[in-house]
């Protein structure tokens, strides 16, 4: 195996695993929002649930 098809197969090998782990942490956002029941992340914790002229988020 020559040095240009290593390179190749380790970056073919580096972009699907990034898609897949891309994919699965997708899949587990999608559930975690769905959940009526899931926590509110900390960045969200301390917001209000409305805007600032009354009005419900869209």
């Amino acid at each position: 195996m020559d040095a240009t098809s290593l390179i190749v197969t380790l970056a073919l090998l580096t972009l699907g695993a990034g898609a897949i782990f891309a994919l699965v942490e997708k899949e587990r956002t999608e559930r975690r929002k769905a959940d009526p029941n899931a926590p509110k992340s900390t960045l969200a914790a301390d917001t209000p649930n409305t805007t600032s002229d009354g009005r419900a988020p869209d």
